[in-house]
Formats: C-alpha cells, sequence, structure tokens
C-alpha cells in the first residue's frame, strides 16, 4: 500500500506513512516448544508474529489480520495442515498467501507440494535455516506486489 517502486527494488522495509511496517507472520503451529522458538526467532529479526495452534483459528485470524506469510504444522489438532491449505489456496483472498510448511515426516512433502505449499521444512531444523528460508519468502512476496 505504501511503498514506492524504487523502495521495493532496492528491498526496503513497507511503509505507511513514512513509518516501517513490520512483516506480519501468521504461525500455525501445536507444539509450544516450536512455536516459542519460531515466534521468538522471528519477532528478534522485527517481525510481527501471530501464533495459533490449530487450523480453523489461523483461518480465522486470516481474515481478520492477512498475514504476508504463513508458516503452517502438517500436523494439527482438528482440522490438518493440508486442509488449512487447501482451504487458502480454495480462496480468493489468500489463494497467492506464501506458506511454508513444517512437518515431522519427509515423506509428507509430496503431498504438502501438491496440496499448494511453497515451502517445505522439516522438524527439526536449525534457526539460521528457518529464518533464511522466512526472509526469502517475504522479499519474494513484496517483488510481486
Amino acid at each position: 500500500c505504501c511503498r514506492s517502486a524504487d523502495s521495493a527494488d532496492r528491498g526496503e522495509a513497507q511503509t505507511f506513512r513514512g513509518e516501517p511496517v513490520a512483516p506480519h507472520v501468521l504461525l500455525i503451529e501445536d507444539e509450544p516448544n516450536i512455536a516459542e522458538a519460531i515466534r521468538f526467532l522471528l519477532s528478534r529479526d522485527g517481525m510481527r508474529v501471530s501464533h495459533v495452534v490449530e487450523g480453523t483459528g489461523g483461518l480465522h485470524l486470516m481474515r481478520q489480520d492477512r498475514p504476508d506469510l504463513v508458516i503452517l504444522d502438517h500436523m494439527l489438532p482438528g482440522m490438518s495442515g493440508l486442509e488449512v491449505l487447501t482451504a487458502l489456496r480454495a480462496d480468493p483472498r489468500t489463494r497467492d498467501l506464501p506458506v511454508m510448511m513444517l512437518t515431522a515426516r519427509g515423506r509428507d512433502r509430496d503431498m504438502a507440494e501438491r496440496a499448494g505449499a511453497d515451502r517445505f521444512m522439516t522438524k527439526p531444523f536449525a534457526n539460521a535455516e528457518i529464518l533464511a528460508e522466512v526472509r526469502a519468502m517475504l522479499s519474494r512476496g513484496r517483488e510481486a506486489e
């Protein structure tokens, strides 16, 4: 909404009325230790992180406060990560949201990619690895605006 094409080309932060706007990441993860680690890491890097523990809550929050990126666990209570991803891709308002899928099982990768995940990360992952992927996904999202 608020950057010139020049600032986007230089990779500068999005602004609103001249003030920087932190990228918003929605984390849908039910494991407290993983969620807290990701939230801490991304917040420390200047991102605004919203966290929910189940898929239905994540879909509801997306409609209220659209994120710039979704980090989505594959195995969630109630609605699975794949079901959430399918719902995201079916909705014109969220179809193009970048989604990183997390899972403890590498064999879930094909299903996640077929459902429309943009990136896939297997747990456990290094802090530097997830931070680099999130930064790259947010940069690509800003370039597409």
